[in-house]
């Protein structure tokens, strides 16, 4: 039997959609048994939506310092303990900013083997895939002891309902109190909406937006369509969009099912962010713009045009 740990991200008190990904990337493991873990003290009202998946064990991580952001040492010793006491052979968790956080802080208390940003998982053969060279190769890494600690792409494996009766366990390790490390306050992005890594939906603009005040076209659209809204590296370079917008190379790397890209060339450089994204849709007016030669579906156009009509069409299938 092999015993797969899943660590559970939540937003709002809800379950992040991408969780269900990592819980089935997990399944693959031949006679698995997944352990879904939890950092807070909703692991009942939690049981429905995990055991849809797949989930056979929910552990509720107990102790008054786990369920505040302001311990991660506390969290990553918890699961630490929890790694050795329920004798995983990994542990799984989104390759989100707070996800990375975390796992790698696991990994090095237990001294174990750390891939982030997983593209692939064979439990099989113990292999894991993520890309390098801004997504021009993909690297097959084989690991070596256990346990391993992966973070997922989120996004990447596809949420695949598997029902089974999960039991619910709390967990308390021997832990006190610590003051290594303290988090002051946690301040939400300006922008609003979906994390951008982790959206299902991302519209971005480009250096074609002409300047910032012209992004609340993309915006509005994104309102309607439950999206992030990103930019290219030429916007953010221009001024138009924060750095924490940017896609690509050098900024975030996102992998949702729809990504609308307005008024951008579609280099290299922010091919690499986007290109494992499900489906591309490319809106520009340059018909040698590279970008339209990597998606699926062009659309040759004025942005200011083809946005607005967008969002107008979008808001009247949503009064309907």
């Amino acid at each position: 039997m092999t015993r797969i740990g899943v660590l559970i991200e939540e937003t709002g008190g809800a379950i992040k959609k991408a969780v269900f990904g990592a819980i089935s990337a997990a399944r693959q493991a031949e006679q698995s048994e997944v352990y879904a873990f939890i950092l807070a003290d909703n692991a009942d009202s939690s049981r429905l939506p995990l055991q849809n998946y797949g989930v056979e064990k929910i552990v509720a991580v107990a102790g008054p310092w786990i369920n505040t952001p302001a311990s991660p040492d506390l969290q990553a010793r918890a699961l630490s303990c929890a790694v050795d006491d329920f004798r995983l052979d990994a542990l799984l968790g989104l390759a989100s900013a707070a996800g990375k956080d975390l796992l790698a802080r696991v990994a090095s208390l237990i001294c174990a083997p750390l891939v982030l940003d997983c593209l692939e998982v064979d439990f099989s053969r113990v292999v894991v895939k993520k890309s390098h060279f801004s997504g021009r190769t993909t690297a097959a890494l084989q690991l070596k002891g256990r346990p391993w600690i992966l973070g997922i792409r989120p996004n990447v494996f596809p949420e695949v309902i598997a029902p089974r009766e999960a039991e619910v366990l709390t967990y308390q390790p021997p832990l006190q109190a610590s003051k290594k490390l303290a988090i002051k306050e946690i301040r939400q992005g300006a922008a609003g909406g979906p994390d951008l890594s982790e959206a299902e939906i991302v519209i971005s603009g480009g250096r074609a937006l002409g300047s910032a005040d012209n992004f609340r076209i993309l915006q509005e659209c994104a309102s309607v369509l439950g999206a992030a809204v990103g930019a290219s590296r030429a916007a953010v370079d221009a001024g138009f969009a924060p750095h924490a917008m940017q896609v690509g190379q050098t900024g975030k790397t996102v992998s949702p099912r729809l990504y609308l890209a307005c008024g951008i060339s579609g280099s290299v450089q922010h091919f690499a962010g986007m290109k494992t994204a499900k489906c591309i849709v490319a809106i520009n007016n340059d018909p040698e713009a590279p970008i339209f030669g990597k998606c699926d579906y062009g659309l040759l156009g004025d942005l200011f045009e083809v946005v607005p009509a967008l969002t107008r069409a979008l808001s009247r299938s949503e009064a309907k």
